[in-house]
């Protein structure tokens, strides 16, 4: 069970300090997020309600989820800020929250879908119907920005050549193979983007890839959260593969700064990769894991890694956001992993 722990100060802090510039605008206004909560969603709310405070801007945020038991759970420090409104339903079906909303956050999705039609079809529908459906909400409630977390699956497999992914890359997954349901699905969203981009809604793409920090689950398929929850729980690393896919990591709260930054300057539909580009094997960052939290963990190889053969790469190339933004990665993963583990550990 994730513990009910707010973020850090210090977390909260990076993202007012690398924001603050940005939020004028909002000042006033009110913010629809989807997704409350979920790992992107718990960032957004309350780094929200740290910067709303902070520069005292009387903002508000209505945040849509499917269980309100389920976010108070979560986030019960969040359900006393009167700027935090609960808006119970369905991404993909959901009555239009009332009044004016000058921003619309679609952070909702589900991506545990793993070879089960069943599960893969939910996928596809809360993903392609829930983004028409919150675009619809965006133009009902007279929105200016809509922000869509798309991820780095539009493109497909990585070929072994290519080390880090541009957003110029023409890849795409295989829409034949039901494991490229998730890909597919963010593909269509941003489809849907471009097609309710208007001179009134200007729609913002952040193509979203691996992340580290507090509220990731440590018992899904993330192998970094996975391998965190084992050391706290003072098992062996298992690793199920071979250990040589290469994989990077990005701190939540560089994550949030990031999302927030587009949000607010991003250009309308220039995709924009949300990720770190300092990649390591799934071994090295097993060995870095238990390094970093408890040097006498075991770490337990399922394969032995065949000679000659490229490793797989998840991998993004983030000079867009460097160069157009100013983004940049303020946290190093050996920290990512203390703090994320910290926070578990409350």
């Amino acid at each position: 069970m994730e513990p009910a722990n707010p973020l850090s100060e210090h977390d909260l802090n990076l993202v007012l300090e690398h924001t603050a510039a940005l939020w004028e605008e909002a000042r006033g206004q009110r913010i629809f997020v989807s997704g409350g909560t979920g790992f992107f969603g718990c960032w957004l709310v309350e780094s929200f309600c740290h910067i709303n405070h902070a520069l005292d801007l009387g903002a508000s945020i209505a945040v849509l989820t499917r269980a309100p038991a389920a976010f108070a759970a979560k986030c019960p420090h969040l359900l006393h800020d009167s700027a935090v409104m609960l808006h119970e339903g369905d991404v993909r079906n959901f009555r239009f929250p009332d009044g004016e909303f000058g921003y619309v956050l679609h952070a909702a999705t589900e991506t545990s879908a793993r070879g089960v039609p069943e599960s893969a079809l939910t996928t596809l529908s809360t993903i392609v119907d829930g983004t028409e459906h919150m675009l619809q909400c965006a133009a009902a409630c007279g929105a200016r920005k809509f922000l869509l977390t798309s991820s780095g699956a539009v493109y497909g497999k990585q070929p072994p050549e290519l080390t880090h992914v541009p957003e110029t890359y023409g890849g795409a997954p295989d829409p034949l193979d039901s494991g490229s349901t998730y890909g597919e699905g963010k593909r269509t969203a941003e489809l849907l983007c471009a097609l309710y981009q208007s001179g009134s809604l200007d729609c913002k793409i952040a193509r979203c890839w691996a992340f580290c920090g507090p509220h990731l689950p440590l018992n899904r398929h993330f192998a970094i959260g996975n391998f965190i929850g084992d050391v706290l729980a003072g098992r062996p690393i298992r690793i199920q593969g071979d250990g040589t896919p290469r994989r990077s990591y990005l701190y939540a709260a560089d994550l949030t700064v990031w999302l927030w930054t587009i949000l607010f300057r991003a250009p309308a539909l220039v995709p924009f990769n949300v990720g770190s580009s300092q990649d390591v094997s799934i071994l090295e960052l097993a060995q870095m894991v238990a390094a970093t939290l408890n040097p006498q963990t075991e770490i337990l190889v399922a394969r032995q890694a065949v000679p000659g053969i490229p490793p797989l790469r998840y991998v993004p190339c983030v000079d867009r956001a460097q160069e157009l933004l100013g983004l940049r990665q303020t946290i190093g993963l050996e920290e990512s992993v203390r703090r994320t583990a910290k926070w578990h550990a409350k």
